[in-house]
C-alpha cells in the first residue's frame, strides 16, 4: 500500500511541471500571437507599398474634391477606433483562409477592373478609377486581417474596419443619382415652408417664383456633401455612444429627413432674404458660403437626439440592474 506522506512529493513534483509546460505553453502562444500581430503590420506596409502610386493619386484627388475630402481622415478615424478598444479585442489570433480568400478575390477583381481601357481614363472619370484602386486596397487590407489575426479577432474590430471602406471615394453615378433624390426633396420640404410661413409662391417643378425673383433649387442645393459628413459623423456616434441595435439604427436613419428639412430651410431662408432685403441677396455670402453655418445648425438636433437615446439607454440599464438585484436580493 502507498504511503500518503511518501507520494506527496511526487504529487507536488508532478503539479510543479505541469504548470511548468502550461507556463511554457502560454509563452509559446503568447509568442505566436505577437509574430501574428507584426506580420500583420508588415502585411499592411507591404501593401502601402503596392498601393503606394494610387493612394497617393487618391490623396492628391481627394484634397481638392469637397465631397471626398474626409478621405484623408478615414484611417486616422479607424487607427484610434482600435487604439481606444484594443483591450477588448481577442488576444489570441487564428486564421480564417476562407474569409480571407473571398476577401482577397474581391480585391483581385477590383484592381483587375480598374486596370482595363473600359475602367481608366478617359473611359470612366479619374474618381471611378481610384474608388477602384482603393476598394482593392482595403479588400486586400480585410484579407490580410482574416489570414493572419483570424474571424473571431475582425468580427470584434468590426467597425473599425467596416470604417476603413470611407476611402473609397463615392462613384459619380452614385452622387449624381443621391444628388438628383436630394434636389427633388428638397424642393418638396421648400414648397411646404413657403406654405407654413405664408411667402407667396408659384412653383413649376423645380422652379420657384417669388415676389421680385425667380429662384431654382439646382444640383447645387442638394447639400449633398453635407448629407455625407452627417451620415459619417452619425455612424461613428451611434457606434461610440449607443450599444442597441435599434437606437443606433435610429440615429443613422434621421440623418435622411434632417438632411431635406436643412437643405429645404436653407433655401427657404435665402428666399425670405431674397423677397425682404432684395434680390442682390442671392448673390450673398450666406448663399455662396454659408454651408457650414446651415451644417452647424444640422448637429443641434443629432446630438439632441443622440443625448435622448444615449438618457434612455442608460435609463434602462439601470432598471435592468436594479430588477437583477432585486431578484439577488430574494
Amino acid at each position: 500500500m502507498n504511503n500518503p506522506e511518501t507520494s506527496k512529493p511526487g504529487t507536488a513534483a508532478h503539479t510543479f511541471e505541469e504548470l511548468v509546460t502550461a507556463g511554457e505553453r502560454a509563452d509559446a502562444g503568447s509568442s505566436i500571437s505577437k509574430q501574428r500581430l507584426i506580420g500583420s503590420g508588415i502585411v499592411v506596409i507591404l501593401l502601402l507599398g503596392v498601393f503606394g502610386k494610387s493612394l497617393f493619386d487618391l490623396a492628391v484627388h481627394v484634397a481638392n474634391a469637397e465631397l471626398h475630402s474626409h478621405v484623408l481622415l478615414v484611417p486616422f478615424i479607424s487607427a484610434y477606433l482600435l487604439h481606444i478598444r484594443w483591450h477588448e479585442l481577442p488576444k489570441r489570433f487564428s486564421s480564417s483562409p476562407f474569409l480571407a480568400a473571398i476577401a482577397f478575390a474581391l480585391g483581385a477583381a477590383a484592381w483587375w477592373m480598374a486596370r482595363t481601357a473600359a475602367f481608366r481614363p478617359p473611359a470612366v472619370s479619374q474618381n471611378d478609377h481610384l474608388a477602384l484602386l482603393a476598394l482593392a486596397f482595403v479588400c486586400c487590407v480585410v484579407a490580410a486581417g482574416f489570414a493572419l489575426l483570424g474571424g473571431p479577432w475582425m468580427r470584434a474590430a468590426a467597425f473599425p474596419v467596416f470604417f476603413l471602406l470611407f476611402v473609397v471615394p463615392l462613384p459619380d453615378g452614385v452622387v449624381n443619382a443621391l444628388e438628383t433624390a436630394s434636389k427633388l426633396a428638397s424642393a418638396e420640404a421648400t414648397m411646404v415652408l413657403f406654405t407654413i410661413t405664408g411667402l407667396p409662391f408659384l412653383r413649376d417643378g423645380l422652379v420657384f417664383q417669388l415676389p421680385g425673383i425667380t429662384i431654382e433649387v439646382a444640383q447645387e442645393c442638394s447639400g449633398i456633401r453635407s448629407s455625407w459628413v452627417l451620415v459619417i459623423t452619425s455612424l461613428l456616434a451611434a457606434n461610440l455612444f449607443l450599444r442597441t441595435t435599434w437606437r443606433r439604427t435610429v440615429l443613422v436613419l434621421f440623418i435622411i429627413p434632417l438632411g431635406v428639412i436643412r437643405n429645404g430651410f436653407r433655401i427657404w431662408t435665402i428666399a425670405l432674404l431674397c423677397v425682404e432685403i432684395g434680390p442682390e441677396m442671392i448673390h450673398s455670402i450666406l448663399h455662396r458660403r454659408g454651408g457650414p453655418v446651415f451644417f452647424a445648425l444640422s448637429l443641434i438636433p443629432l446630438f439632441g437626439l443622440l443625448w435622448w437615446l444615449r438618457a434612455s439607454e442608460a435609463k434602462k440599464e439601470r432598471r435592468d440592474v436594479g430588477a437583477i438585484r432585486g431578484t439577488a436580493t430574494i
